[in-house]
């Protein structure tokens, strides 16, 4: 369905306050999904990947777009117009229920973001994000039975903060505490998860995947 396009590291595919309904459905690459607060502050909201919809909010709301979502890395991506995707989503309930457990499951992992803030310190809340993202996102290393992944999307210490919940400050600090124990090693460009199930348990996580 829909009309294919291209799109450069760091090109928006979407803007924030934009009127227009269609959907992407990303067929490469990685995006990021950014909002604005009136303050001017720019919190990164979700990473989406390969095989995610992306727009489905404005689409199906009728309301400007929530967020700006802008390409890490070389993106492929089909632009579906929202009346030929309820057109599909009719004639396919199956279609229709992976929508929905989709749609539940950004639901469950956002609530999840607001029982964390309650419920753990920062580092913890911290290595929740960062298990959760390197379970649905992260590359298996050879060799290491999926004990170590590597997370090659290109996040900064600001953007994860703002995932967890944490002043800049306390985000440092907390990937510091994980860093030291061995949990995950930093470069430029990436992180790596050194030992998942250490860090799942750090994180007081189960198997499930809330993405």
């Amino acid at each position: 369905m829909g009309i294919e396009k291209n799109y450069s590291p760091h090109q928006s595919l979407l803007q924030q306050g934009d009127l227009s309904r269609h959907v992407l459905l990303l067929t490469r690459g990685v995006v990021k999904v950014t909002a604005s607060s009136e303050s001017g502050d720019n919190v990164l909201l979700a990473v989406r990947i390969a095989g995610d919809l992306v727009g489905e909010m404005a689409a199906f709301e009728n309301l400007p777009r929530s967020g700006t979502v802008v390409a890490c890395n070389e993106v492929t991506a089909r632009i579906i117009q929202l009346h030929s995707l309820e057109t599909f989503l009719t004639q396919k309930p199956d279609a229709m229920k992976a929508i929905l457990r989709m749609l539940s499951a950004r639901l469950r992992w956002a609530n999840r973001r607001r029982i964390d803030y309650r419920s753990y310190d920062a580092p913890t809340r911290f290595a929740r994000v960062l298990a959760e993202l390197g379970q649905a996102y992260a590359r298996p290393m050879p060799g290491e039975g999926g004990k170590r992944r590597v997370l090659d999307v290109t996040l900064t210490q600001k953007e994860l903060a703002s995932l967890a919940g944490l002043a800049l400050p306390t985000a440092e600090k907390s990937l510091a505490t994980l860093t030291t124990l061995g949990l995950v090693q930093c470069s430029y460009r990436n992180i790596t998860i050194c030992d998942v199930p250490r860090l799942l348990e750090f994180a007081k996580l189960g198997g499930e995947n809330p993405y």
